[in-house]
């Protein structure tokens, strides 16, 4: 009789990647008889991305996937930062901020996330006028959409964005900056074991570090897909392993081991700070840790002291070859299969039977028996290096610290944190003010929280309940330690209580929250001026009011709280996204980040200059050293921007806004004498009175449009300008208005231009076509490149 033949195991491969991301994990299954299935066949995923959760509710011992649900708090990179923040913020109020303890966690920038922390980031800004700021979104990989913000205040209002500080003093590798990417692989959740791979990269910028160059991503930034567009590199992407830069480090007289013995204790911190979430999500998921691990990337810098700082941690790190094979990728290949077929090892994801021993020191030790080029960071052979950082230690955490130190650990002892209890005829609440959240325990809850915050470890709180309990019958004691276990294992992971030193620490029930800056006290209310109009203008911050000074010059003066009561009010508002301005009638403008408050209220100014059948034209007036005058209008963003940054050189003075004044049959323009962007005040005596013919120049970024001047049609010109009309009553121009503004374009000379052009070219134009406004001479030497 012929002996049936298990079926074959099979292997899912699934997400958006390049087939070479799969390549050795496809190798090394299929070379020990595994078969290809497909999502509803599958013994073990290798998912690039994230799954979908109905994969998870099939993981088992023997049916395993990359992923740990909840995994978004070490790789979104707001949620990691999130989770270290709150790990810092635990272990200062347990602890205290001087311990010991608390300045192993000085490894990641502090960063802000968008738009619920702009006013903090702005705060901070302003605190540090020195530091510099990197903007990220929290999501995204590769690099996309990561550049240093030469203004703070411009950080964008939407969600998915973060605002870190920027380390501007790296240590570099012949004068490049470089990143270390370490492979980090979570085996298990419960307990938390975690492995740091021998092997990674120094991944080096293509162009050598210049920190006066912010805007050159080849300088800046590190990631090889960026890099490889650098075409004028010799090397646009270079790995440099960690043997030669371990090597190189030594030659330099520097100590590797040191700085990878603090590498590896900021990994161990870091996957200690997500634990929580990884344990709580994956409960909820529905999913057997058992049947899950992790693979990260993770990013750290190395700064000019050697110092590392976690950047990021990777989701599904790339396993494809990124250097060419004479810059690191012949190693690079080496080393990724290595990794792979080390992990399958570890994880016994090839193995016939699934390890499940319920020995947790002879399953942990089994596993780093198979762990290849893995060297296991958690537990650590002194389990009380770590213990204390855990929000709270499960149970198989501390069985395992047990074996491994041969002798029953220290249990933690717990303390309140910022919450009040709240009584009612013996009845316990809690109330928690940074959330405003309230918890009602029942009666066996609200005894073990009274018990855990005098101090009882957990076993005594077990043995103190049974005690009172044993009068009312047989008590199931395991039952009585999953119940004590599980309800102090989700008040530390809400942040209710937290371990606790020796020495105890008291918090008071009402305190700010751990390192959020405090109320800014500097609102203050002033006048604004134009035009002989008034308004007391409340302004939220002092961020809000130097951006207002500098952008509104001369226009704003203090103002006394009786005057100020009986003018028409506006508030510049702090808002949940940036800052809002209204009126005592109406919201004006919403989602303002700082440089658009001065342009925002000065398009409130343009709108309160308008008269009925005298609209505004929002447009700048230039007024060139010899007294000629020209009216320049950008015609969209890009158009602006480009503007913005010529106005500055300029050698005449800019303001903003012209209202068209009837005068019979002509029709003159008056200047309003308002703000341009980044323009210094004009003097008044500068400013003509008012204006009949004048020049009109259309800037525009519209790829069809000419790099020197282009005569525009009447109509054309009315296209452009209807835009930037602004009436007394906020709505379109009337009929009538339209004419008034036809009437003023007749016989007026209108050319357009695109945005290539230098504030030179610029500046000897606006010079030639206001002496002659039917004909703008050029000189064949300015249109010259470079001038």
């Amino acid at each position: 009789m012929t002996e049936q033949q298990p079926p074959p195991r099979r292997f899912w491969l699934a997400g958006k990647r390049a087939a070479e991301q799969d390549r050795f994990f496809r190798e090394a299954l299929e070379s020990r008889g595994w078969e290809e299935g497909d999502e509803r066949h599958w013994d073990a995923a290798w998912v690039t991305g994230m799954p979908e959760h109905g994969q998870f509710r099939r993981v088992s011992p023997r049916c395993r996937i990359n992923h740990f649900p909840g995994n978004a708090a070490l790789t979104v990179k707001s949620r990691l930062y999130e989770s270290l923040a709150g790990l810092m913020a635990r272990m200062v109020d347990g602890f205290g901020a001087q311990h010991p303890l608390t300045s192993r966690l000085d490894f990641f920038p502090r960063a802000y996330v968008m738009p619920h922390d702009y006013h903090a980031l702005q705060q901070a800004a302003r605190d540090n006028p020195a530091q510099r700021w990197i903007l990220k979104p929290t999501n995204a990989s590769k690099g996309k959409g990561v550049r240093v913000l030469q203004d703070v205040g411009e950080a964008p209002l939407a969600a998915d964005w973060l605002v870190q500080e920027y380390l501007d003093h790296p240590h570099t590798i012949r004068g490049h900056k470089y990143v270390l990417r370490l492979y980090v692989l979570i085996a298990s959740l419960a307990p938390l074991r975690v492995y740091l791979y021998r092997q990674g990269f120094a991944k080096l910028a293509s162009e050598p570090w210049d920190p006066d160059d912010a805007d050159n991503p080849y300088s800046q930034l590190t990631n090889p897909d960026i890099n490889a567009l650098n075409t004028s590199a010799e090397v646009p992407v270079e790995f440099i392993d960690f043997d030669r830069y371990r090597a190189w480090l030594r030659e330099q007289g520097h100590d590797d081991t040191a700085l990878f013995a603090r590498i590896e204790d900021l990994i161990s911190l870091t996957a200690i700070a997500a634990v929580d979430a990884m344990r709580s999500r994956t409960a909820a998921v529905g999913a057997d840790p058992r049947g899950c691990y992790e693979l990260l990337g993770l990013d750290c810098l190395i700064d000019d002291t050697l110092k590392p700082w976690i950047l990021e941690c990777n989701l599904s790190p790339s396993l494809g070859t990124c250097a060419a094979p004479e810059s690191g990728g012949l190693i690079e290949e080496q080393i990724k299969g290595d990794l792979v077929r080390d992990l399958i090892a570890l994880t016994g994801l090839a193995d016939d039977e699934a390890d499940e021993s319920s020995d947790p020191l002879a399953e942990a030790e089994a596993e780093r028996a198979r762990a290849g080029g893995f060297r296991r960071l958690l537990p650590a052979a002194d389990p009380l290096r770590y213990l204390p950082y855990f929000s709270l230690p499960s149970e198989q955490d501390l069985a395992l610290a047990d074996g491994l130190a041969g002798q029953p650990m220290p249990r933690p002892r717990l303390m309140r944190r910022r919450v009040s209890e709240v009584y009612d005829d013996q009845q316990l609440a809690l109330y928690e003010a940074a959330t405003g959240r309230l918890y009602r325990p029942n009666d066996t809850a609200a005894l073990i929280w009274l018990l855990a915050t005098e101090g009882l470890e957990p076993e005594a709180i077990i043995e103190a309940l049974g005690a009172a309990t044993a009068e009312t019958g047989d008590v199931d004691t395991n039952a009585l330690g999953r119940e004590v276990w599980s309800a102090l294992a989700e008040w530390c992971r809400l942040g209710l209580l937290c371990q606790r030193g020796n020495e105890g620490s008291v918090l008071p029930e009402v305190d700010s929250v751990a390192g959020e800056p405090g109320a800014n006290h500097e609102a203050q209310t002033v006048l604004l001026e134009h035009e002989e109009r008034r308004w007391a203008l409340e302004v939220a911050d002092s961020a809000s009011f130097a951006r207002l000074q500098a952008g509104l010059w001369k226009r704003l003066s203090p103002l006394s709280r009786e005057v100020a009561n009986a003018l028409p009010r506006l508030a510049l508002l702090k808002a949940s996204a940036g800052y809002a301005l209204a009126s005592d009638e109406a919201l004006i403008a919403s989602r303002l980040t700082l440089p658009a408050i001065a342009p925002a209220l000065t398009e409130f100014l343009l709108r309160q200059a308008a008269e009925p059948g005298q609209p505004v034209i929002d447009a700048h007036l230039v007024v060139t050293p010899v007294g000629n005058t020209a009216l320049c209008i950008a015609s969209d963003a890009h158009a602006r921007e480009a503007f913005d940054a010529l106005s500055s050189n300029l050698d005449g003075t800019l303001s903003r806004g012209v209202r068209l004044v009837p005068e019979g049959e002509a029709v003159c323009l008056e200047p309003l004498g308002l703000p341009a962007r980044g323009a210094g005040s004009p003097a008044a005596e500068t400013l003509p009175v008012l204006l009949r013919k004048l020049p009109v120049w259309i800037i525009t970024s519209a790829e069809t449009t000419s790099a020197t001047p282009t005569p525009l049609s009447r109509l054309d010109a009315l296209a452009a300008l209807l835009p930037e009309c602004r009436t007394a009553g906020g709505e379109p121009p009337s009929a009538d208005e339209v004419q008034v503004l036809d009437r003023w374009l007749e016989g007026t000379a209108c050319w357009t231009i695109g945005i290539e052009l230098t504030a030179t070219q610029l500046d000897t134009w606006l010079d030639r076509s206001s002496e002659d406004a039917s004909q703008p001479t050029i000189p064949a030497d300015s249109m010259t490149a470079g001038n």
